[in-house]
């Protein structure tokens, strides 16, 4: 539930905050006064796209803030993305910078803004009027049957999905084998050509660098045994063991005797580190000895090696850059000759699979469908009861639920169901229409075709009024839901959201005082101005104040008692619909409950 929202610098609103409860809560004010801009800030709030010409004139940024009471899915939202929940309170917030930048956070830490749109899904839904522009697509009369059939269309639609992706790509393979079989003929050609000349050649990992270093050596072994030969000459002496050629070992060791033998402590004290020195030459010496007994000036070596990396490098220049890329290429090709078998064998077999899988999907299409038929019917006969109190008292809704029909089964996407080649959708098989028979005798018309704005009006009310026991978002908001009513069907739009906010907290901004009546809480935005500049401001109205606020909506008679009776009449007759609605009494002086006092003037609802 959203507890209380703050709006700063957007559009003409400076800086107002709303407290909101439960129940039903209403937003007026004359025209202009900045009433859109509060449901901007709900759409902002739920990740709604941000405009900067939406921004104050003079601002640097509008900010919007909401204070959630966190639900369950809140909470897990919360912990994923790091934010912080305050004694069961989860603050959002969203800002839209001059030149257009917006940035979110939630719970204390910056979050990208379709988090807030995650929020939104459930904690909040903002009608307006574009949503009745929505209800007349199909796509969109089909989610709202999916929506309130909940999980008895979910969860086919789910396994639908799944066996239909599968179905999709085996088709798509068996399509690829059968039209490519010639291209996929020669593409299996060329792999068996490549692997059967790798194969041939058996390339080792690393191997080409390996000769690179090995012919690098048996090109230079002259000079390699000379460079080796003098080293070791210097670090051991002459093998004839001459005086005149001493080599560094010796030496060494010349240099710890004439140490020892000096009798100085000082002196003697470094002969461990000439000791160390000796151990270090001595092996050095010793490797050099045995990388010349290694050392082989090899022609014929040579020229085998040679020989080896022509040949790699004819794998090279066709596979791949080095050994190690050929080997890999050679893995992948085997993995693809693997899926080209193109024999009647492998396309029948392919065949049958996605034979199948169709079996399979038309078997999960009909279950969606029948779950789908029997929520329609549902679906119909609430929002027709709806409606019947929305003064369409002979009105009644149809949701059709039709096959989508394929020219033909060999039809791209067609699939078979008790007989019948329909398109195999995303959503199903089903085409959903809403449609309305506004009154006697009339014949059943799709919304567009059989709905006034008014009427429109009056629809989605009934069914977001029949949706309301199957949608888990506890925050709705309409935005002028009731424009285009009037008189007795406005009162019964008041009624209606005043039972949806039984179990749903309703925000509603309305020009009709019929339906302001009804509220729990009456928020009035006032617009003023003052050296050039027009501000906005919201305030919550006391029982005084709303019943001057009536007397302007019902005819800008807020300074008359004729006005104030009016509203005072209007006012009482609301409170008692509502009394009535939660005792189940009747007003209307049947013999269920006494008929509510009439006020001391009649008002022409």
């Amino acid at each position: 539930m959203l507890a209380e929202m703050r709006i700063q610098g957007l559009g003409v609103i400076d800086d107002a905050t709303l407290e909101l409860d439960p129940g039903l809560t209403v937003l007026t004010g004359e025209t202009g006064a900045g009433k859109t801009m509060v449901v901007t800030g709900l759409a902002l709030l739920g990740g709604g796209r941000g405009e900067a010409s939406r921004v104050a004139e003079g601002a640097r940024r509008a900010v919007v803030e909401g204070r959630f009471t966190a639900g369950e899915q809140a909470r897990a939202l919360a912990e994923e993305v790091g934010a912080d929940i305050d004694d069961s309170e989860l603050i959002a917030v969203r800002t839209v910078s001059a030149d257009g930048r917006s940035r979110a956070h939630l719970g204390g830490r910056s979050v990208p803004i379709g988090v807030l749109g995650r929020l939104a899904e459930t904690s909040l839904a903002v009608h307006g009027q574009n949503d009745q522009l929505r209800l007349l697509r199909p796509a969109d009369q089909r989610a709202l049957l999916d929506r309130y059939a909940g999980d008895a269309v979910a969860d086919p639609l789910q396994a639908y999905r799944s066996v239909r992706a599968q179905w999709q790509r085996a088709s798509a393979e068996l399509v690829e084998r059968r039209d490519g079989a010639r291209r996929l003929a020669q593409e299996a050609d060329l792999l068996r050509h490549g692997l059967t000349e790798i194969d041939a050649v058996d390339p080792q990992p690393g191997e080409d660098r390996a000769l690179v270093e090995q012919a690098r050596r048996l090109a230079a072994a002259d000079d390699l045994r000379e460079a080796a030969t003098a080293a070791r000459l210097a670090l051991s002496g002459s093998d004839d063991g001459s005086l005149d050629a001493p080599g560094a070992v010796g030496l060494v060791g010349e240099a710890r005797n004439r140490l020892l033998g000096s009798g100085d402590p000082e002196l003697t004290g470094l002969d461990p580190r000439l000791g160390e020195a000796l151990a270090v030459l001595d092996d050095v010496a010793g490797e050099l000895s045995g990388y010349l007994d290694r050392l082989d000036a090899d022609p014929e070596r040579l020229a085998a090696v040679l020989t080896r990396q022509a040949e790699l490098k004819t794998l090279t220049r066709k596979y791949a850059a080095d050994v190690d890329g050929v080997l890999g290429w050679a893995e992948q090709a085997r993995e693809r000759l693997s899926g080209l078998d193109t024999s009647d064998e492998a396309l029948a077999a392919l065949a049958a699979r996605c034979d199948e899988l169709a079996a399979e999907l038309a078997g999960c299409a009909a279950e969606v469908t029948a779950a789908r038929t029997e929520a329609a019917v549902r679906l119909g006969a609430g929002t027709t009861a709806e409606l019947a109190g929305l003064a369409m008292r002979d009105a009644e809704l149809t949701v059709s639920v039709a096959p989508r029909l394929a020219p033909g089964p060999d039809a791209p996407d067609a699939v078979v169901v008790d007989g019948v080649a329909m398109v195999a959708g995303s959503s199903g098989v089903d085409e959903v229409e809403l449609r309305l028979v506004p009154h006697a005798g009339a014949a059943p018309q799709p919304l567009h075709k059989g709905a006034s704005g008014g009427e429109l009006s009056r629809v989605m009310l009934a069914l977001e009024v029949a949706l309301a026991g199957a949608d888990p978002v506890p925050t709705m908001v309409f935005d002028e839901v009731d424009s285009g009513v009037g008189g007795r069907a406005a009162v019964e739009i008041g009624r209606r959201l005043a039972r949806l906010a039984a179990n749903h907290q309703v925000i509603v901004v309305t020009h009709l005082p019929q339906v302001a009546a009804y509220a729990d809480r009456h928020l009035v935005v006032h617009k003023a101005g003052a050296d050039g500049v027009t501000r906005a401001s919201v305030r919550t109205l006391a029982d005084a104040d709303r019943i001057a606020e009536l007397a302007r909506m019902l005819a800008g008679l807020g300074d008359s008692d004729t006005g104030r009776a009016h509203a005072e009449e209007l006012l009482a007759a609301a409170r008692a619909h509502r009394e009535a609605d939660r005792t189940g009494r009747d007003v209307r002086g049947n013999g269920v409950a006494k008929r509510a006092r009439k006020p001391r003037r009649a008002v022409r609802l």
